[in-house]
């Protein structure tokens, strides 16, 4: 089966720089990605491609190489959804804020919406790609649905997670560890799955597209993110050993790293994870657990979440402690607010946790991210409903230089760890902050040895 036009419900960090990398990859197929967003379109649409919604190093430049030509963004979903053999489903699916499974299960109310639509509307044939991070046996759900418009219309689901890392997207995109496709054990499904490998094997070497069932493909997914964050927990759990021992949490990363049963990747200690999947997936694992009555499985994996709450708290709690126990009124310097550098996702990111516990103790936040706006920063402390508003924009200032941001703080909390932090003058900025000036280094960006040597006080994680 031939793939001549692809549907891509979903404009955001997944549908967007996927269907870009496969517009540019496949001349041959028409690419449209659809979403009821009219002012995310607009950005995806924007003569300058500098403003497309997304940060993600070399995505502007397949977009310009592949927008107009066949790659589109529109609003028109039903006119999409009719012309295309095959529909990508990359809606969001947070965490749900209501009824059972409250803070826990996947919201899937979006991809049925997608179901339905896509029920509603097509006319022919249609093979439906599951892109979104989902529960195991979703498959069956969006399956059901179709199967019941009655129209004669024939669907064929597959799972096809992504497993990108917001800040190397693109370069994931472009040379993946594997691609997995998840059908049907049919004719019809081994068709379906064939069309999509025939599609990635564009540019993918063909060992590394991986075919399986629905159900494992589904799952795969869910564990993968699992497995990377129960890494970070655990180095972040020795990180608090180490500062209370006098162990160094970087050597002892180095030393376990150099195992080649663990390798080095995901060892580094930090001020904990955030991103709009590890927490969400974990807790999507954790509910699945506990629906089928695994209660140690749960309880397992819910301990990587309680560990990364704790880091994130036992942070602010060590800027107040070390700040003679009160930073009310004083100024604090927080350089970064994105989740991880090259990204300007903010999703989960530690340093809304961290300002927030920071701002009930009445501190004066200054905010410098390199690629965050401040419309943004104030939303997520909005979104907490921690305090009004008019309170949170009084409390937390926004900054477009850094050193601006940092002149006369008490203390410079380090929350991404974007590069160009370390380029810094950071004699000028000493010399412009209070005195005694402290460094809370969430990152282990910086180095000890030079800052101590200009004069601040340096924490970093685990030492």
């Amino acid at each position: 089966m031939k793939i001549s036009k692809i549907c891509c419900i979903g404009a955001g960090y997944v549908g967007g720089p996927t269907m870009a990398i496969i517009a540019q990859k496949c001349p041959h197929i028409q690419v449209t990605v659809v979403d009821l967003n009219a002012e995310r379109i607009g950005a995806w649409n924007d003569t300058d491609t500098a403003n497309i919604p997304i940060y993600e190093p070399g995505l502007a430049e397949v977009v310009a190489e592949a927008r107009g030509r066949n790659l589109f963004f529109s609003t028109d979903v039903a006119k999409a959804i009719d012309e295309a053999q095959m529909i990508f489903i990359s809606v969001n699916t947070p965490t749900k804020t209501y009824g059972s499974g409250k803070g826990m299960a996947a919201d899937l109310k979006y991809i049925e919406l997608c179901a339905r639509q896509i029920a509603a509307i097509a006319k022919d044939n249609k093979i439906v790609v599951e892109k979104s991070t989902l529960p195991v046996r979703t498959a069956e759900a969006i399956k059901s649905i179709l199967d019941q418009t009655g129209n004669g219309v024939q669907f064929q689901i597959l799972s096809n997670p992504e497993f990108l890392a917001e800040g190397t997207a693109i370069q994931d995109l472009l040379a993946p560890d594997r691609v997995l496709i998840g059908g049907d054990q049919s004719e019809g499904g081994e068709v379906a799955v064939q069309a999509l490998v025939d599609i990635y094997a564009n540019w993918v070497p063909i060992d590394r597209i991986l075919r399986t069932n629905l159900w494992s493909s589904e799952l795969s997914k869910l564990t993968a993110n699992a497995f990377l964050a129960q890494r970070i927990s655990s180095i972040n759990a020795l990180s608090e050993l180490c500062e209370v021992t006098g162990a160094d949490i970087n050597e002892v990363a180095k030393a376990i790293g150099m195992d080649s049963r663990i390798g080095p990747k995901f060892l580094k200690a930090s001020v904990g994870f955030g991103g709009s999947c590890f927490q969400k997936d974990i807790l999507n694992l954790v509910y699945i657990a506990q629906s089928y009555g695994l209660t140690a499985v749960a309880d397992y994996w819910e301990q990587v979440i309680i560990l990364n709450d704790h880091q994130k708290r036992r942070f602010a709690k060590k800027i107040v402690k070390t700040l003679y126990n009160t930073v009310s009124d004083k100024k604090i310097a927080f350089l970064g607010w994105a989740f991880k550098k090259d990204t300007n996702d903010t999703r989960e990111s530690a340093a809304i946790y961290v300002a927030d516990d920071l701002l009930n103790e009445y501190a004066q936040l200054a905010i410098y991210d390199p690629k965050v706006s401040r419309k943004k920063m104030l939303a997520d402390l909005d979104y907490l409903e921690t305090r009004t508003p008019e309170e949170n924009a009084r409390q937390a200032k926004t900054f477009e230089d850094p050193y601006v941001a940092c002149k006369d703080a008490h203390a410079i909390a380090i929350l991404t760890e974007w590069e160009e932090f370390r380029s810094y003058d950071w004699q000028r900025i000493y010399d412009d902050m209070q005195k005694p000036a402290f460094v809370f280094d969430g990152r282990n960006l910086l180095g000890k040895s030079l800052l101590e040597r200009i004069g601040f006080v340096y924490h970093a994680i685990g030492s």
